[in-house]
């Protein structure tokens, strides 16, 4: 009789899916067919369903992933921006007369790389499901390197060309991997520190790139300085590669230095709050379909374009830019520097203040104003007043702080394997659109002042306000749909989000949920038993949105 006014309760809500299709388990049983449970849940199986941890077992765990799985990918990441950057260092050491270029051709080496990553996101988002994700990486990262040390042999544009279309092939899938390896490993609140940090390193590279430059650069013995910065960073870049092979594990289910299996059910079992999986290696169409029909997946794909495409502009022209404020070359290299810290503390801010007030698009849409404001100001100002100049460049910078915040909001919005690895590859494709457009409309006929360019991502930016608020309001809206579903199946309705509290924050709300689910006479295990079914967001009824 309970079942019978149950099912009536739930035929009876408007616009909530309830039947097996659509919510993606049972609403009766509240299980999915064990056929589509991941590697995960069934370690958990076996284990007898799961495992009892401390705050104290949490922290320890968390400090060896942060240890073997967060150091090698900022240090990949580092060296990655270092190698991409280098034709922007090497610009400065007059590039485009050693290899005779002309009209836009310094501009396309820059979209090449782009489109490169563009064409080969397809193969890298079934690679990350198909293969280990370790051995992927390191034969990317090994590639790129050498990619970026050869292409010192380059001194005409043909050569140039060839070689950075080689290094966006191997560098397509680098941040994917990232990506997915983050949320293979931490809760989601978790994920935006481990994310920031990976792009700090990022920035990082940026404070990094032009000292090294700057030293190298003074060489003009047997080779031209250009030809010295490809050939350190490319051979600085190989020289890592057995470390990061070494230490990167491919998941929780097999990492080496998870030593007993405790440890590995600590690390699995942690992540259930999430209740997006961690990997599955079956692909699902189903996923598939599920992205091209959902509508936020387009306007993370505009969020992505209308970041990527100033980003990869100013990437590329910021040097040039630089040096038309009258700066000589070496002085030009090293006003560069700031940029990487101001990237920095950006990140730093706007990563505390997601954190504090648990939010994402509010911060991000703090952080796009004020390159708004530097970049009218710069299309203002006159070249008699470099020092003005070089203060609304710097402001411009702060856009640093955008892309990777974004990351962090979009792919905590996503569950299930083979959704997360197609959503993301989706909004990369965007984001590879933008970096290939933003160097194309720096006019070289515009040197030095590229207002075509500076009006572009004026546009651009503007138009990212609009989405993020867009973006609000819908997450806000499929959250009460969320809500609806719960109720439907005798859940309670005001469930808080334990993946992004602290760690005492939710060991606190643990105790007080499992007193409000004994009264309804459930537990927390039955509440979050489908979280390793590799079940998209729209899925699973657990899932809550993060705005």
């Amino acid at each position: 009789m309970a079942t019978e006014q149950k099912d009536l309760e739930v035929s009876q809500l408007e616009n909530v899916a309830v039947d097996e299709k659509n919510v993606g388990i049972d609403l009766k049983t509240g299980h999915l067919p064990g056929k589509n449970a991941e590697e995960a849940a069934r370690i958990l199986e076996a284990a007898g369903g799961g495992i009892e941890y401390t705050l104290a077992d949490n922290k320890r765990i968390l400090r060896k992933i942060d240890l073997f799985v967060c150091v090698p990918m900022c240090l990949t990441y580092l060296l990655q921006q270092l190698d991409k950057s280098s034709l922007s260092y090497a610009a400065v050491f007059d590039l485009q007369t050693d290899t005779h270029l002309v009209g836009t051709q310094y501009a396309w080496l820059t979209s090449v790389v782009y489109c490169a990553q563009l064409v080969c996101q397809p193969l890298s988002s079934y690679a990350l499901i198909a293969f280990p994700v370790k051995y992927w990486v390191a034969f990317n990262m090994a590639g790129w390197a050498i990619v970026t040390a050869c292409t010192s042999a380059a001194k005409n544009f043909t050569g140039l060309v060839i070689c950075r279309l080689l290094l966006g092939m191997f560098e397509a899938t680098i941040l994917p991997s990232f990506i997915f390896i983050t949320q293979m490993w931490w809760t989601r609140r978790e994920q935006s520190y481990r994310t920031i940090a990976v792009q700090v390193a990022n920035s990082g590279a940026v404070f990094i790139g032009p000292l090294l430059s700057y030293g190298v650069g003074h060489i003009n013995k047997g080779i031209l300085p250009y030809q010295a910065i490809f050939l350190f960073l490319g051979c600085l870049c190989l020289a890592a590669v057995p470390y990061v092979l070494w230490s990167l594990p491919n998941s929780p289910t097999d990492a080496r230095f998870l030593k007993t299996d405790n440890d590995r059910l600590i690390a699995i079992e942690r992540l259930r709050e999430n209740n997006t999986g961690i990997k599955s290696n079956k692909w699902q169409w189903s996923h598939v379909k599920e992205v091209f029909m959902d509508p936020k997946s387009y306007m993370w794909a505009g969020m992505y374009f209308c970041t990527a495409c100033p980003s990869g502009g100013i990437g590329a022209f910021g040097g040039l830019i630089t040096k038309g404020f009258g700066f000589d070359t070496f002085t030009t290299i090293l006003m560069q520097m700031p940029t990487g810290a101001i990237g920095i503390l950006t990140l730093l801010i706007g990563i505390f203040f997601t954190n504090r007030f648990k939010t994402r698009w509010l911060v991000i849409l703090c952080i796009v104003l004020p390159p708004i404001a530097g970049a009218v100001a710069l299309t203002q100002v006159g070249r008699n007043e470099p020092s003005t100049l070089i203060a609304c460049y710097y402001i411009i910078w702060l856009y640093g702080g955008i892309q990777p915040l974004l990351y962090t909001w979009a792919n905590s919005n996503a569950g299930g394997t083979t959704k997360r690895v197609v959503t993301f590859a989706f909004m990369f494709a965007f984001q590879c659109t933008g970096n290939i457009v933003g160097p194309q409309v720096y006019l070289t006929m515009e040197a030095p002042y590229y207002h075509t360019g500076l009006y572009v991502d004026i546009g651009c930016w503007s138009v990212l306000c609009l989405l993020i608020i867009s973006m609000r309001f819908y997450l806000a809206h499929l959250n009460r749909k969320q809500e609806a579903k719960r109720v439907a199946m005798g859940l309670p309705a005001d469930l808080k989000d334990m993946s992004i509290m602290s760690h005492e924050e939710a060991d606190a709300y643990k105790q007080e949920l499992t007193a409000m689910l004994a009264q309804k006479g459930m537990t927390e295990a039955q509440l979050f038993e489908n979280a390793f079914d590799d079940l998209t967001d729209k899925q699973n009824p657990m899932f809550m949105y993060i705005l």
